[in-house]
């Protein structure tokens, strides 16, 4: 029984109970004074739409809400960690629902942060601020190989599968991304009816488990892949290395979320955690994995293809760039996947242990393309906890041409971060497969909250942007952010990151020693 059947049960019973006792003791009509105001309430909120736990809980779910009223700084903030480890204060869930509900996100009183902390970072403004007409500016994807190029915007909605979703959740995104002109990822879980029908741009990811293009045992099958990845609304292809969340280790999907229609979708059986292999099976080494990018832009009519990885042992990317160098053959986008990622279903130790961070798999990576003169033909994503603008800003500095988003969007779809996402309770209807709790989630309303959030933070990049005196994003440079580094020292990230020199890694000039011996350790040939 769901809590709304039980609120109803629970109303019916109650009044009867009144009505029999009223017949006998007339003083007990006077309960109806308490019991009508409350079930009217509860039914109020069962039929509204805004709020899903209302829907979900139409009592206790109020006090939520009181409380917030009361003292709206305890939704606001959560704790997270700073660079040395202390918890501290984050304003941004509250930013995000601000802005997917449209309401004012201004602040008083100043910052929330200590601006004199080790690890305070920010933006230098300029005397003579740039005015941008342009508040949605677009990213061309697409190298020298692809007769499709896709221009997306700065920020979208990263990988998350139906099945760690719900369809609602799904089909909410989807329609958000279609009014927001945003690419939507489908995560590693296969391309589902609810990804296509309100015709938002889609990014399909295949990965190791090859959902929706796999064949009986489990391997790619080429024209599954071919009659979905020629869809109109299939705008790129990713192929998935790794995720930062669980790094070296297949998805997940516990056996509680999973449905027959999932398992329809991903070619599964039924009763058992569906657990996708740690490592592709259509390819083994760097030059394996170019030509299976080369494979799949052909198959999908020279749609833009990449792949995407948390960053582990720096040889084995620089394998990558050799492999290029050799088959000429590079993808068309690189995505970033930061160790500090989350997941619905991932093993402890490799949630918190394991995987490059963001900014130094960014940099890293930025770094690698540059030395091998390849910089100009490959666009990088980068994913991993961003929600504002000034995250967007900060990340896109330091190398990134567009980021993706999963945590924010969950955040305007009113996810409350109770973290039962793997247990099939989620209280918001967002990552269940139970009917009772995913039906609350109105697609309408969340569709247009998700859009909200996208536009209002990228139209406050080209904010910050034109408060630096820049007008559009390839002007953004390390330069640009500035950090504490201490009670005293503070610099910038053109200091703290330098750029390698472009073609040093081929060319061997003024190659820091720090690249060398990885450099001579990487292999087309092998991992």
């Amino acid at each position: 029984m769901s809590v709304r059947q039980g609120f109803i049960f629970l109303s019916i019973s109650i009044s009867l109970l009144l009505v029999v006792l009223a017949v006998y003791w007339p003083a007990f009509y006077w309960g109806f004074i308490i019991v009508v105001p409350v079930i009217l309430l509860g039914v109020y909120q069962m039929l509204q739409t805004r709020h899903t736990i209302l829907r979900l809980y139409p009592i206790i779910g109020s006090f939520r809400y009181l409380f917030e009223s009361i003292r709206p700084e305890i939704q606001q903030y959560f704790v997270e960690s700073d660079i040395n480890g202390r918890p501290i204060n984050r304003e941004f869930r509250s930013l995000v629902y601000q802005r997917a509900k449209k309401v004012r996100d201004t602040r008083p009183f100043g910052t929330l942060y200590d601006v004199y902390r080790t690890g305070y970072e920010w933006m230098n403004h300029s005397l003579q601020p740039a005015h941008i007409e342009n508040k949605h500016p677009r990213v061309n994807f697409g190298g020298p190989d692809c007769t499709q190029p896709y221009s997306a915007s700065p920020l979208n909605i990263s990988a998350m599968s139906y099945g760690a979703l719900s369809k609602h959740a799904i089909l909410a995104l989807n329609k958000g991304a279609k009014i927001g002109n945003v690419a939507h990822n489908t995560g590693e879980g296969g391309l589902s009816p609810y990804h296509l029908e309100h015709g938002g741009d889609i990014i399909w990811q295949i990965g190791t488990g090859y959902f929706g293009c796999r064949n009986s045992e489990g391997g790619f099958d080429k024209q599954k892949f071919t009659d979905k990845a020629r869809l109109d609304v299939v705008k790129m292809i990713e192929i998935k290395l790794s995720q930062g969340a669980k790094p070296g280790h297949g998805g997940i999907l516990p056996a509680a979320k999973l449905t027959e229609e999932i398992a329809a979708i991903r070619d599964v059986s039924m009763g058992h955690d569906v657990v996708s292999p740690a490592a592709h099976s259509t390819f083994t080494t760097p030059t394996g994995l170019l030509e299976f990018v080369a494979q799949l832009r052909k198959l999908s009519g020279g749609k833009p293809v990449g792949f995407k990885l948390c960053l582990g042992k720096r040889s084995e990317f620089l394998g990558i760039c050799k492999a290029m160098l050799e088959t000429g053959i590079t993808p068309d986008f690189i995505t970033i996947d930061g160790g500090e990622g989350g997941t619905g279903a991932a093993p402890i130790e490799l949630t918190n242990s394991v995987g490059t961070p963001l900014r130094d798999a960014v940099i890293f990576i930025d770094n690698a393309l540059r030395g091998i003169a390849m910089r100009d033909k490959i666009r990088i994503i980068a994913s991993g906890k961003v929600y504002s603008a000034f995250h967007l800003a900060r990340i896109i500095a330091l190398g990134a041409d567009t980021v993706n988003s999963a945590r924010g969007m969950m955040l305007a779809l009113g996810c409350i971060q109770t973290r039962e996402c793997n247990s099939d309770k989620c209280p918001t209807g967002i990552a269940t497969q139970d009917p009772a709790r995913y039906k609350a989630l109105d697609i309408e309303n969340k569709s247009i909250r998700v859009a909200s959030y996208h536009n209002l933070t990228v139209e406050n990049l080209t904010e910050l942007l034109a408060a630096c005196g820049l007008k559009i994003l390839d002007e953004l440079e390390p330069e640009h952010i500035n950090v504490r580094v201490n009670g005293n020292q503070i610099a910038n990230y053109a200091q703290l990151y330098p750029t390698i020199d472009s073609s040093c890694l081929l060319t061997g000039r003024n190659c820091p020693d720090s690249w060398k011996a990885d450099w001579e350790k990487a292999s087309a040939q092998t991992w």
